[in-house]
């Protein structure tokens, strides 16, 4: 890897996929509070994120309805009263 290329916080994160609980350890320059050890031993800084390629419906090849704040169910509503229309 080229040296001085990279931001001053660029390091290794552990991305947790709240839909799959895969884990990724990847480079990145995200902020994170959290912390969380890695199967090698060493703390990471975590970040958890709703969908990763371990959960996408392109890369699992898997159609899956992931609503985290209600929003299918508030478009169905809407789809609803405008059929009654």
């Amino acid at each position: 890897m080229k040296k001085e290329i990279h931001p001053e916080n660029y390091r290794m994160v552990i991305f947790h996929d709240n839909s799959s609980n895969e884990r990724i350890l990847i480079g990145s320059t995200i902020e994170t509070e959290k912390t969380d050890k890695w199967t090698d031993g060493n703390e990471y800084p975590l970040a958890e994120v709703d969908v990763t390629s371990a959960s996408h419906p392109f890369y699992t090849g898997q159609e899956k309805v992931m609503d985290t704040a209600g929003r299918v169910d508030r478009f169905k509503q809407r789809a609803a009263k405008a059929r009654k229309k």
